[in-house]
């Protein structure tokens, strides 16, 4: 089975190779042989196929051979390595295939001729079967001059020249370009060519396709042109276009024009006082790669369905400017913007591409305000995570699935901790982001902060220490700054006795007369005879305990009821701290117990507890040794002490 196949298939080639020959013999004597390369992609299965296309290559050979001409089942032909050596064996061979032949399509690669040469071929291809002509890698050699193009009688729809050299820089334009302005087909390229203008078609022209992609075509292109109306497409991707007003103005008088590339020119808009007149018709634009800002928005088709603006300098998309209700598709990619745009002035909006941009939080409500947009692509932005974006987030889980590239493509930028982190894992606590959250929390913790400062304040009566240590600091203030007398307190008095006046009979009867009149010649003031008539009770308060070596105080359940008590407790327990002495002395005349203990009074719990106090006996055997401590601490030599003991002025 697998020999009959082989069979099969050679002489299926065999009968091709034949067909070659059989049709017609041009006996050439020239320095060229035509090399013939039929491509073996026949079926496995032997079934008969046309050859579509044959590549055919000159090259050099000193024999003289018979020129083959290809069979007319040859639909496409490639030829390669023209020049002005054998240009009249091409025009011999292209001759071959009139109107009727199968030939449809031409490629000619490395074409190097003059200039009639050139014009030959394609007067030659016009009258031909081809169709579709492609050339590529020219270079003219000869001076250009008029030449009378006969455009009738042909079968030609499309012609692409690409990279095209001209040699003779001195010509008259019309020569060149009226040959392919007056071209009678649909569509014509003319790619890669250094072509510095084009004119005006002499009369209706039937062009629906123009691509000059890769020229030096400037601004002067198709100016007052009204013979281009059934133009659909026009290309001038890279070219050298300046004014998108002179682009608008080029455009008005082609009536059918729906698509027109402008992409990677030089064009601006300085948002001048002159309208822009755009076709009608045009309903795809291409402006990507210029220099456009944001007064672009000025001079745009109102009937622009697809529009790309990518890699300018927008960087606001400015609202009221220009209603595009026709828009669809928008492309804002590679710009400066700092938020998505709305849809005020794009009410049929359905894509958004708005890519490496400079977003750094991009509104949350962008598919409220653009309700018919069906897919966003946002990502490639340097993304700030932060609480702003919490909101954003949630739009994949809003929007159904229209965030294009989620979530590869969206990945925080900022801060420089988050970097790298793709925003579906970016989190944070509902408490950090909620601004009116965050405030009633802090406001609570303040109340409960304040409540609590204030109980303390009550309950250890700050406001009294308060105010009794700003009297003391007044009095101290006086004492320094009063008369020259009162300049420096002079100690007078070995101690000072505080009590309560329900205690009164016990410091006259016992505590005063055993420690004044006894051994040892001690001093004591108490309040109703050394208090200065006049001053305050606080001063006077102040100015006993300064003026004493010693504080004695007699502490009671009495005691601890008395507010003159505690102020006096307070004043030498403040002393005791700023001078740093031993200046207490505490007699405990009657049990405490410590639920009669105000709370303010925790200065006295805290001086019960860590200093020793002398306990008034009950049993007369055990005072004596009582007074004999008592001395022992009150036991201080005054400087300036009287010789004599102090007596009591009846």
């Amino acid at each position: 089975m697998t020999q009959n196949m082989s069979f099969l298939r050679n002489f299926f080639l065999y009968k091709c190779l034949f067909a070659l020959t059989f049709w017609s013999h041009v006996s050439l004597s020239v320095e060229d042989e035509l090399f013939i390369s039929v491509s073996n992609n026949l079926p496995e299965d032997g079934s008969n196929q046309n050859i579509k296309s044959l590549p055919l290559l000159y090259t050099k050979s000193k024999t003289n051979v018979d020129w083959v001409v290809i069979q007319n089942t040859t639909e496409s032909l490639s030829l390669s390595e023209i020049t002005d050596d054998n240009v009249k064996e091409l025009l011999a061979l292209l001759s071959n295939f009139r109107r009727g032949s199968r030939l449809q399509n031409l490629t000619l690669t490395n074409v190097s001729v003059g200039w009639n040469a050139l014009m030959d071929i394609f007067q030659t291809v016009w009258h031909s079967s081809i169709e579709y002509f492609n050339i590529s890698n020219v270079i003219q050699l000869s001076n250009i001059e008029r030449y009378d193009f006969n455009y009738s009688g042909t079968s030609m729809k499309a012609l692409t020249l690409n990279k095209i050299r001209i040699t003779d820089l001195y010509f008259t334009q019309d020569d060149l370009y009226r040959i392919f302005a007056d071209m009678n087909i649909a569509d014509m390229t003319i790619a890669d060519s250094e072509m510095i203008h084009m004119l005006c078609p002499s009369s209706k022209s039937p062009f629906k396709y123009l691509n000059f992609l890769k020229n030096d075509l400037t601004d002067f292109l198709f100016q007052k042109c009204d013979n281009l109306l059934q133009l659909e497409t026009l290309i001038l991707h890279k070219n050298k276009f300046e004014s998108l007003r002179k682009v608008s103005f080029m455009t008005s008088r082609m009536k059918s024009l729906t698509y027109l590339d402008m992409s990677n020119n030089l064009l601006r808009h300085d948002g001048a006082d002159v309208r822009c007149q755009w076709a009608e018709s045009l309903s795809e634009l291409d402006l990507s790669s210029n220099q456009l800002a944001d007064a672009v928005f000025e001079c745009l088709p109102v009937n622009i369905k697809k529009l790309s603006l990518q890699n300018n300098q927008i960087s606001n998309v400015p609202r009221g400017m220009v209603e595009l209700k026709s828009l669809e598709e928008l492309n804002l990619a590679s710009n400066r913007l700092a938020d998505l745009p709305g849809c005020s002035g794009f009410t049929s909006l359905q894509f958004l591409n708005i890519e490496m941009n400079l977003i750094l939080t991009p509104s949350a409500d962008f598919f409220q305000s653009c309700p018919r947009v069906r897919e966003l692509q946002a990502g490639h932005n340097p993304f700030k995570c932060s609480c702003e974006l919490q909101a954003f987030i949630g739009l994949e889980r809003q929007s159904g699935g229209k965030l294009f590239g989620w979530p590869a493509a969206y990945v925080c930028e900022y801060p420089e901790g988050s970097r790298g982190t793709e925003l579906k894992d970016f989190h944070l606590s509902q408490l950090a982001c909620n601004t009116t959250l965050l405030l009633v929390t802090a406001l609570l913790l303040m109340l409960v902060l304040v409540a609590a400062v204030a109980f303390l304040c009550i309950y250890l009566d700050v406001p009294w220490y308060v105010r009794m240590t700003w009297q003391w600091t007044q009095t101290k203030r006086r004492a320094w700054h009063g008369p020259p007398g009162d300049q420096g307190l002079v100690l007078q008095f070995h101690a000072f006795i505080s009590y309560s006046e329900r205690d009164s009979l016990w410091v006259k009867n016992e505590l005063i007369p055993n420690l004044e009149k006894g051994e040892g010649c001690v001093q004591l003031c108490q309040h109703e005879r050394n208090f200065v008539p006049g001053r305050s009770i606080v001063e006077n308060i102040i100015n006993c305990i300064e003026k004493s070596y010693k504080s004695i105080f007699v502490l009671s359940p009495n005691f601890v009821q008395s507010e003159w008590c505690h102020y006096e407790l307070y004043f030498a327990h403040h002393k005791l701290f700023s001078e740093n002495s031993n200046s207490l002395i505490l007699i405990l005349l009657e049990p405490i117990p410590p639920y009669l203990i105000p709370a303010r009074y925790h200065k006295l719990k805290a001086l019960m507890a860590k200093r020793t106090y002398l306990e008034w006996p009950k049993e007369r055997s055990k005072r004596p040794l009582f007074w004999a401590n008592l001395r022992a601490a009150i036991s201080i030599n005054l400087a300036k002490a009287d010789e004599n003991c102090y007596e009591e002025v009846e």
